[in-house]
Order: C-alpha cells, then sequence, then structure tokens
C-alpha cells in the first residue's frame, strides 16, 4: 500500500438596512449538538464533500446487511478517487481495521467534543496517526480493501463518541454538503477557505472585501448585492443557485487576478500546495489537472463550472 502523500507536479448596492442586520446576525453553529444552533446556521463551512461518486443500492445508513444494520453511507467511485477530511480535525487512528467490526484500511478523524468520522476500504492512506488536518485535506483513496465488493468510500459519523453512529446523509446536508456531490451551501456567519473563495470571486466581480475567511456582515451585503444584480433571491446565502453564477471559467489564458487566487485557494484547501499569487501558470495548471483527474473530470486544465462545483463542494 502506498503510502506516500500526493504531490501535484459588483457593483456594490445599499441594501435595507434591517435585512443586512438581519443576516449579518447569523451565528456559526457547533460542529455537533452543543447549544441551541438552528439548521440554517450549522451551513457554517467548516464542512465539505468527502468524496465524488453515487449512493449504491443497499449502500444507504440502516441497510440491512445480514442483520446488522449498516452503519454509514457508501459512496461509490473508480478506485484511486480522491477521499478529503469532512472536517478538520486530528486523525485518531489510520491504517488497517481501525475501527471495531469495520474491515481494510480506514482512517477515524476525531473533531473534538467526542465527534469522529470514519473512511473505511481505502486503498492508499495520506495521513498518520496522531496529524492534524483541515477540512477539504485529502487523507486518502477510494479502494476495496477489506470485505467489500468494489471500490467505494464507506463514510460513517460518531456524534457523541466512538460507536454513537448516525446517519451521515441528512447530518451533512443539514450542514450544506450533499453528500457523492453538487454545489454546497454557506450561510452568514461561516468562516473558512470556502469563504475566502466566495470573498476572492466577489473582488474579481468588483466588491471591496477583505479576504479574511469571515462571512459577516460586509461579505453578506456583497453577497446580497451580487444576487440582486443577477436577478437571484438577495438572501446572503451561497448555494447551489448562487454558486454558477459566482464562479469565473479561468485557464492559462486567464489574466492574473482575483478569480484565479480563487481558485488557487480552493485547490490549496484540497493540499494543493500552491502559491496563491493570481497567476494561472504551469504549476497552478498541474494542480487544476491533478485535482480533476483524482476527482474523475475531463483532464482539460481549466477551471469550469464542473471542476469549480468539486473544488467547492
Amino acid at each position: 500500500m502506498n503510502q506516500d502523500r500526493p504531490r501535484t507536479a459588483m457593483s456594490r448596492r445599499r441594501l435595507l438596512a434591517a435585512t443586512a442586520a438581519g443576516l449579518g446576525a447569523a451565528t456559526v453553529g457547533l460542529a455537533f449538538g452543543t447549544g441551541t444552533a438552528t439548521a440554517a446556521s450549522l451551513k457554517n463551512g467548516l464542512w465539505c464533500n468527502p468524496a465524488q461518486g453515487y449512493f449504491p443500492s443497499g449502500g444507504h445508513f440502516g441497510a440491512d446487511r445480514g442483520g446488522v444494520p449498516h452503519a454509514g453511507q457508501d459512496i461509490t467511485g473508480p478506485a484511486g478517487t480522491a477521499i478529503y477530511a469532512a472536517r478538520g480535525g486530528t486523525v485518531h487512528a489510520a491504517g488497517e481495521n481501525v475501527l471495531s467490526g469495520r474491515t481494510g484500511y480506514g482512517i477515524v478523524l476525531a473533531h473534538g467534543s467526542g465527534s469522529y468520522t470514519y473512511y473505511g476500504h481505502l486503498n492508499a492512506l495520506h495521513v498518520s496517526t496522531g496529524e492534524s488536518v483541515g477540512a477539504g485535506a485529502w487523507i486518502g483513496d477510494m479502494g476495496s480493501t477489506g470485505n467489500s465488493t468494489g471500490p467505494h468510500l464507506h463514510f460513517e459519523v460518531h456524534s457523541g463518541g466512538l460507536g454513537a453512529i448516525t446517519d451521515p446523509v441528512p447530518f451533512m446536508r443539514n450542514r450544506g454538503v450533499d453528500l457523492g456531490g453538487g454545489w454546497p451551501t454557506l450561510n452568514p456567519g461561516a468562516s473558512g477557505e470556502t469563504v475566502k473563495v466566495i470573498q476572492r470571486l466577489l473582488t474579481s466581480r468588483g466588491a471591496d472585501l477583505v479576504i479574511d475567511g469571515d462571512f459577516g456582515t460586509v461579505t453578506t451585503d456583497a453577497v446580497a448585492a451580487f444576487q440582486s444584480d443577477q436577478g437571484l433571491v438577495a438572501d446572503g446565502q451561497v448555494g447551489p443557485k448562487t454558486w454558477p453564477k459566482l464562479v469565473r471559467t479561468i485557464d492559462s489564458d486567464s489574466s492574473p487576478g482575483d478569480a484565479v487566487k480563487a481558485a488557487q485557494t480552493a485547490l490549496n484547501k484540497h493540499s494543493a500546495g500552491l502559491v496563491v499569487d493570481g497567476d494561472f501558470g504551469s504549476v497552478t495548471r498541474a494542480a487544476v489537472e491533478t485535482f480533476q483527474s483524482v476527482n474523475q473530470l475531463v483532464v482539460d486544465g481549466e477551471c469550469g463550472p464542473k471542476t469549480w462545483e468539486v473544488l467547492t463542494a
């Protein structure tokens, strides 16, 4: 088994003060069941999709597996598809048969407060026990090790200590992530690298923002102004209707600027290790092509809508 880490050769519009204040007051939900976070506030930018693929028949949470309920959600794809950390945390365990009752190579990530995610049937690991990882870090490759009938990711969420499993599909959806694929949803109050991507894309369209990863009132106003300009509901939420209009298709012929920086920021969230300089040169193009390859996309070195969708998921 290869344990080596992979290498990668608006205008502004004034809104009603009451609306802006209401949107900006959204609070960031905590990771698991602490406090009184609403479903909306849980879409806080701290979660991302662990793998691209589709749900196979019988691979859902609770499915009968010889009298034993299935403990997670299966996501099927070709062997070698990249597996990403669903949230930042520490590698609790990485190796073979790391969780009782699960076979094959897997990874357990600890996210604090007794919360964990598990990634099973991998054919390669890119992290080691004790290592800290960010949300979206490339932690392994999809495989079929252990008791498996074909390449897939077996993904679990444990929300009250190891063994306290919950259905990962609604859990992740409540946090703005559709398992398997699709644009993410982030609400005002969110934070993190994907918020920086949003800010850079807005800046590329004329907004005047500090790139700080804080989805506060200023960023909320900029999102709502952009949405209004595009004929969308100006709710300040960046989701499946806003993302396709916000992203820009960029490639090696693109002029240096914030749109390229947005792509570089998103690639770095997935372990590309790029200098965020806004230059779509050969190194950035190679990182795009690597990302496309390990996510089963057309490898053309161009950041178009489909590549952006996977980059931000």
